[in-house]
Formats: C-alpha cells, sequence, structure tokens
C-alpha cells in the first residue's frame, strides 16, 4: 500500500519526472527509448530512430548545441565503473572515440575494475590522488565518505550550469535536490527506477527440472528458502544452492530495509519501510540477528559457497559460471531478463519479490556519475555526463556495443547478433546516465518503462527520504569504524562466523566512536526533518 511519509514532496516530484519521461517515451519522441517500444496495440516502431552503424549518427545530442569542436584541444578522458571488461572493449571504446571527436573533441579510456575490487582500488586511488575523469558513485559504496575525502568536484558551482544543459533538461531539480550534500552535488543521478525490492534471482530451467517453481515463487521470507535450497542440494550436489558475498546477502540493506543515508558501509539505521527517525545501530533491530541466524543455518547446512566472506564475484559472474542456482537481490521490472542476458542465461532466469518496496536516498543516489578533484578537464567531463543524458547514439554504443556486431536492431528492440557476440555492459546500464535512451532486449517487456512507472509509485518512503549523512565532523571515527565492519561483517553476515560474535562486533564498534557517528547522523537528521 502507499503511504506518504514526511518527505513526501520529493518522492511526489520524483514520480512526476518518471512520468513526464515516461509519457515523452510512448508518444512521438524518439529520442526516448520508450518511444519505439511498441505497446501491444501499437504501431510499427519508427523510422526515425537512433542511427544504425551503417548511418552517420545524428547531431541529436542537447550536449553539442552551441558547442564548437573546432576551439576545444583534443583531450583523453579516464571512466572508472565496475565491472568485467567485455572481449571487444577497445574495439566498441574506438567506435565511441570516433563519435565524441565529432561532438566535444575528446577520447575515452574506459577502466572496468571488476566488482570485488572496485571499492578497495577506489579507496587508493582516491587516497593517492590518482589523476581520474568520470567515476561511478553511489549511496552504498562510500559515496559520502568519499565527498568527505575530498574525492569529487561540486558540479553545482559551474560545471552543471555551465556544460550540463542537458543533464537539467531531463533530470529534475528535485532528483539533483535528493542527491545533494550540504546543498551541493557531487555526483549526478542516473535515470533508472526509483525505488528497491529486496528478493531472489533464480535459473528458472533448474527450479522446473526439479520440480521447484511453484515454492520458489511461494517464498514470502528468507527462512523459506532453506527447504528449497536444501532441496537443490540433495539433487544437484556439484552445484551452489544459493551464492552470497559481502554487501549482497541477507542482511544487504535492500533485504533489511535499512536506510544508511548514503554510505551503507557506517553504522546508524533507520528501517526504510517504518515510521520511526530515531537512529540505532543494525545490530539493535531484532531483522538484523534473525537474518544472521538464517544465514548461519545455510551456512553450516552448505546451502551457501563456503568462501562467501571473501568472494569477489558479482551475483552475474556468478550465474556465469552455471553451477549456480539463485542470488540475493534488489529487484526491479525486468531485472531477470537484464541479469539473463548479462549472465549468458536469456530466457532462464526469473526473480520474486521477498520485501516491500521502498524508496530512500539511497535509490535516488544508488546509481551516480562524478568527477574526481584530480581531473584536469573537468568541462569535458561535464560534456561527456552530459552526453550520456541526451545522446541516444553514445548511449547505446557504450552500453551495447555496436549493431551488427554485438546486437541486431530491429527498430528499438535489440536481439542478438549472429554468433551472439554480446557485448554487454548490458546489466551496467543503469550506471550509465539515461536508461530510458536505452534500446530495449527481444526478451524483456515491450512496456518496461510502464513498468518501471508503475513500480516507482507503488513505494513506501523511507522517513529520512532525501537525507544524505555529511560524515565529515566525525571522519576520524568513520575511519576507525570503517575497519571494525570490514574485519566482522563480511563473516557474520554471509554466515561464516557464529552469530554470538555480534556482540563483540558491537562492543568494539561502540569503542570506536559508534555513539559520536550515530549521535551527529540524528542530529543532521533532526534538522534535515524541521527544515522540511
Amino acid at each position: 500500500m502507499f503511504r506518504m511519509s514526511k518527505p513526501w514532496a520529493l518522492m511526489l516530484a520524483l514520480v512526476m519526472m518518471l512520468s513526464v519521461v515516461l509519457a515523452g517515451c510512448s508518444g512521438g519522441n524518439n529520442n526516448k527509448e520508450g518511444s519505439a517500444s511498441p505497446s501491444a496495440s501499437s504501431a510499427a516502431p519508427s523510422e526515425s530512430a537512433a542511427p544504425s552503424e551503417s548511418a552517420a549518427p545524428s547531431e541529436s545530442a542537447a550536449a553539442s548545441e552551441g558547442i564548437d569542436v573546432s576551439k576545444l584541444e583534443p583531450v583523453e578522458l579516464t571512466l572508472y565503473f565496475p565491472g568485467t571488461p567485455p572481449k571487444d572493449e577497445k574495439k566498441v571504446e574506438e567506435k565511441i572515440n570516433e563519435y565524441l571527436k565529432t561532438k566535444i573533441n575528446a577520447s575515452l579510456d574506459i577502466r572496468m575494475l571488476d566488482w570485488g575490487q572496485y571499492d578497495q582500488k577506489m579507496n587508493l586511488y582516491v587516497s593517492g590522488r590518482e589523476v581520474m575523469d568520470i567515476i561511478f558513485t553511489a549511496a552504498w559504496n562510500g559515496h559520502a565518505t568519499n565527498v568527505g575525502k575530498g574525492a569529487y568536484l561540486a558540479l553545482n558551482e559551474g560545471l552543471l550550469d555551465e556544460y550540463g544543459k542537458g543533464i537539467k533538461s531531463v533530470v529534475s531539480q528535485a532528483i539533483l535536490d535528493g542527491a545533494q550534500i550540504n546543498g551541493k552535488n557531487y555526483g549526478v543521478p542516473a535515470l533508472k527506477e526509483m525505488a528497491e525490492q529486496g528478493g531472489i534471482l533464480f535459473r528458472t530451467d533448474i527450479a522446473d527440472e526439479l520440480g521447484l517453481t511453484e515454492k520458489i515463487q511461494a517464498v514470502k521470507s528468507p527462512a523459506d528458502l532453506i527447504p528449497i535450497l536444501e532441496e537443490v542440494k540433495a539433487k544437484k550436489p556439484d552445484w551452489t544452492p544459493l551464492y552470497v558475498k559481502d554487501g549482497e546477502n541477507l542482511n544487504s540493506h535492500y533485504m533489511n530495509k535499512f536506510d544508511f543515508f548514503g554510505d551503507t558501509k557506517l553504522e546508524g539505521v533507520v528501517l526504510k519501510d517504518g515510521t520511526d527517525t530515531t537512529i540505532k545501530p543494525a545490530m539493535e533491530y531484532p531483522v538484523y540477528k534473525d537474518y544472521l541466524n538464517i544465514a548461519r543455518e545455510m551456512f553450516t547446512k552448505k546451502l551457501v559457497n563456503s568462501d562467501a566472506a571473501t568472494s569477489q564475484l558479482s551475483p552475474t559472474d556468478a550465474l556465469k559460471k552455471g553451477n549456480v542456482f539463485m542470488v540475493v537481490s534488489p529487484l526491479k521490472p525486468g531485472k531477470d531478463a537484464e541479469m539473463a542476458a548479462a549472465a549468458n542465461l536469456p530466457g532462464k532466469i526469473g526473480q520474486v519479490g521477498i520485501t516491500s518496496i521502498t524508496t530512500s536516498t539511497g535509490e535516488t543516489t544508488g546509481s551516480m556519475l562524478a568527477i574526481s578533484s584530480t581531473s584536469k578537464n573537468p568541462e569535458r567531463a561535464m560534456m561527456f555526463i552530459d552526453l550520456l543524458y541526451t545522446d541516444k547514439y553514445l548511449n547505446n554504443l557504450i552500453n551495447f556495443g555496436i549493431e551488427g556486431e554485438h546486437y541486431t536492431l530491429n527498430g528499438e528492440i535489440m536481439s542478438d547478433a549472429p554468433g551472439k557476440a554480446n557485448y554487454i555492459a548490458g546489466s551496467s546500464t543503469w550506471m550509465l546516465g539515461n536508461q530510458f535512451l536505452n534500446y530495449i532486449w527481444d526478451t524483456e517487456a515491450v512496456d518496461k518503462w510502464d513498468q518501471f512507472k508503475k513500480f516507482n509509485e507503488g513505494s513506501i518512503n523511507s522517513p529520512a527520504l532525501g537525507f544524505t549523512f555529511d560524515a565529515e565532523p566525525v571522519k576520524t571515527q568513520v575511519a576507525a569504524l570503517k575497519n571494525v565492519q570490514s574485519q566482522y561483517a563480511p563473516g557474520l553476515e554471509t554466515g561464516g562466523v557464529d552469530p554470538a560474535k555480534v556482540d563483540e562486533y558491537y562492543n568494539k564498534l561502540k569503542q570506536n566512536g559508534l555513539d559520536d557517528v550515530i549521535a551527529e547522523k540524528q542530529k543532521q537528521l533532526d534538522a534535515f526533518l524541521a527544515s522540511r
């Protein structure tokens, strides 16, 4: 049931913005993906859709308007985001750079870092003041903490107004405001779903083979998974029934519904689907300990991977291995088809939602592109980000590769190219700008963006929606707490460590400044709520 919480105006603005975007998609505006994604009763896609590879790209990008490319010196930009580099990365990069030369006289060096190493490497780069340009950042991987370290430039101090006009034409001010820290944007939020539901992705072919489909679809809580996973273990002994890892497990924020206010690695939360704005450590909520016990039972029964606490494989890469039955995941409409394409398992992934659907600042800031404070070309970096929000050709090129080689296109519906040589940044489209510019795979629902709208409108708002914690006043305590968290949380939350250790974990946090951090969080949240 939809409930308006205190910051109702922000969420209403978010929904209205998405309604406008989606309305544009379903009408005659072919600059939006859905414009040529026909419903069951619609006509064939318009021939005026984004250009094919055989034609010269159109000059439709708003960012290019008014730019005299001849007056720009050539520069090389770096783009960092998590993922496994596809085999044709350099070939696609060359195609991107041919296009960027004509638009902003720049070239792009894509630097994808494996999921399991991304946070660690970025922390090293930030601490070492590595020269970088564009960086993927999010509430769940330490955005607020990195802002406190001075890692990113404040974009609304000239950059966004001067070189991000295209962004401001499609991203509402409500979304930009919702991503701010102390009134400043340190990243541009992606246009995507603005709500989340915790649940599971599973192999439908194996579920059908074992007669488990109806049981899986009836799951209402993590505990309901245990007998299902036991049956998989018994009948498929060489398979991993459930793959989990640090950050992707039963106690991930999308499963336990904790709102961390911008950094899921920093203690002190409220419940996204609750009304209480009193901040407490996660372990003081019954759901946290309940899920620790379930995780422990799964681990001791060997229903999850034995290296859960240390594994660096993403859930996508785990499914790609071909012997993983299920993963936990934040869900949205079409996540199953998206994951199936990314894991090279077309038509073999299903999804089941377990938790309520919620919206917090973690969702509005769950995917952003920032400009490094070490960038030597921040203006050109802003121009490039702007193109990702307005230029359909570039957006699809960087996400899906080269038409005819990595996919075939019928209107705006993609199919596998001969030989199925998918480039796929595919499951990462939510990271790179305006997802409503994306083509749709033929395995996805043609009304995908209408489903996104309903999903967003049906969410429960966190009582802290719009609030992002500024860690600067307690940065010394934050650093100490994160060290403690890295020692205890991975083992506890994946089941590898006895839940009795949670008291030791709690005491260590208390000894390293937990009370100071929670007091500062509460002070800032109270001030935010009072200002609303």
